[in-house]
């Protein structure tokens, strides 16, 4: 099934729809890479920066996303930076391409906003990590680190290969 066949969308999280994405887990050995969301919604509520949504393939529920939009901010800074903060797919959805859609869509969401160079994330290394994942879709060493994180960038003026 290609991509485009998934159907797959970014919605925004409301009253209905908070309990189910609270509720969804990556795999058990998966759960050292990230957040649960009920600790991401929790920080976005402090966060003005924060810009997230649930990732659904027709009307599933299948993931949630979070990214630090500094153009969020009032006043926002001159030059604004963006980075993923949290992307996790449920267990039950990996490995069907969801999340590389998902993402695409993500950085389409950045690339529209006409006002970022690049495209932060970071990773836990070790046996499982996303490395691969995000390197697969352009993202690229940056020689940081935030904390035990690697941070990766995804050039966004650039042609998408």
């Amino acid at each position: 099934m290609s991509i485009a066949a998934l159907n797959v969308t970014l919605r925004e999280i409301t009253a209905e729809t908070v309990l189910p994405v609270v509720r969804l887990s990556v795999a058990e050995d998966q759960k050292g890479f990230v957040a649960p969301n009920a600790v991401s919604l929790a920080q976005a509520l402090f966060a003005p920066e924060a810009w997230y949504r649930a990732i659904y393939v027709g009307d599933e529920l299948a993931g949630f996303v979070m990214l630090e939009d500094e153009s969020l901010r009032r006043p926002p800074p001159d030059k604004p930076g963006v980075g993923v903060w949290r992307f996790m797919i449920d267990a039950r959805f990996q490995r069907l391409g969801i999340g590389r859609a998902a993402l695409l869509g993500v950085i389409g969401h950045v690339r529209s906003k006409g006002l970022f160079d690049t495209l932060e994330l970071s990773y836990v290394p070790g046996p499982g990590c996303p490395e691969p994942f995000y390197l697969s879709l352009g993202f690229r060493h940056t020689g940081r680190s935030d904390g035990q994180e690697i941070v990766l960038e995804l050039p966004l003026r650039e042609t998408p290969a």
